[in-house]
């Protein structure tokens, strides 16, 4: 009797919705709004990661490359995941989920990210971000602002209290540094909301590249007082003991190291997955945060705007600064002896 049910049981058709077309369906302003590339900058990201998320079928309804850029852009854009279901992709969570983790991998594997998120160390580079940095308010030397940004992430299973920040909210603790045109020049994403900026900056590349003079002397970075003052890391006076120059070096300092607070800004207003809370793990996170610098930095390559609604001056969200607490003696010491020098012969 089983086997006459099963013989006669009728299997049901497949649906499936019909895909929206985006590049006919919207606008170039209406594209740029939804995915935040135009649609010559999609295609240009599709192309630089098509071999690793092509399907190996070839059934008329498997995901395309195009597709699986789609929705992750879009995620991106709203931090919403479901929302690319809601804008017709015709395609169900699962799909979704699966083809924005292989995208994300894509763009994160690590010649994706050495190719757009580069230091500088090419002198014609180097004088060209440094002449960049000087028209803002006459600081010399400076290659790049450095700060840490933190990017809210929903409590993980192991190791939860180590990423409770000093808000009391779960994060990734990021640092980024951009040039005088908005650019990322470097990206840690993968450190816990506890950890202190000046730590993540000693265990980072960065860190070594300065140390080990792979960046070539008269090059600074510029940080807040929750950096360590060294020879290339100038930090501002905390009582600038009424001198001037003093006083004019922080002015210069606190004007040319904004760049980073607005960058940081532009990248979060760019993908609101960076202001809402991301609900993966942390190192998924961490792989989306990645993207999210590489697609930035694509767009500033590009000249890809913001919307005008999203174009207004922006800065990170205000945190309550942490100063560096130094040890007598030692390299910090030289370094606040050569922040003198500076101030001195630039400010005076």
């Amino acid at each position: 009797m089983a086997e006459e049910q099963r013989q006669y049981r009728i299997r049901r058709p497949r649906n499936f919705r019909p895909r929206l077309d985006i590049f006919n369906v919207y606008n170039d302003s209406e594209f740029r709004k939804r995915y935040r590339l135009d649609q010559q900058g999609f295609l240009y990201v599709t192309e630089l990661i098509r071999e690793v998320i092509a399907n190996r079928t070839e059934r008329s309804h498997a995901v395309t490359p195009e597709m699986k850029v789609a929705l992750t852009l879009r995620y991106f854009a709203t931090g919403k995941m479901q929302l690319c279901n809601a804008d017709d992709f015709g395609l169900s969570q699962p799909t979704i989920s699966r083809a924005i983790s292989q995208t994300v991998d894509a763009l994160t594997a690590p010649h994706i990210i050495t190719r757009f998120i580069d230091f500088p160390t090419n002198p014609m580079e180097i004088q060209r971000i440094q002449a960049d940095f000087y028209r803002i308010a006459g600081f010399p030397g400076v290659v790049g602002a450095i700060d840490g940004t933190h990017v809210k992430i929903v409590a993980p299973h192991d190791y939860e209290e180590v990423y409770v920040n000093r808000k009391n909210v779960h994060s990734i603790n990021v640092q980024v540094v951009f040039d005088a045109n908005f650019i990322l020049r470097d990206l840690v994403a993968q450190w816990p909301g506890s950890v202190h900026d000046s730590r993540i900056l000693r265990e980072s590349g960065l860190w070594d590249g300065f140390e080990q003079n792979q960046i070539p002397a008269g090059c600074y970075m510029l940080g807040d007082s929750g950096y360590p003052c060294k020879r290339w890391l100038l930090t501002p006076y905390l009582r600038p003991a009424e001198r001037e120059y003093q006083e004019a070096f922080n002015r210069a300092h606190k004007k040319t190291r904004s760049v980073v607070e607005r960058g940081i800004g532009q990248l979060k207003r760019r993908f609101h997955v960076l202001h809402d809370e991301i609900r993966v793990n942390p190192q998924k996170a961490s792989k989306i945060i990645m993207a999210c610098g590489i697609l930035h930095n694509i767009c500033k390559q590009r000249n890809i705007p913001l919307d005008d609604d999203e174009n207004e001056e922006d800065v990170d969200d205000p945190n309550v600064e942490e100063v560096f607490q130094p040890v007598p003696g030692g390299p910090v010491a030289d370094g606040a002896l050569f922040r003198e020098n500076v101030a001195r012969n630039h400010f005076m």
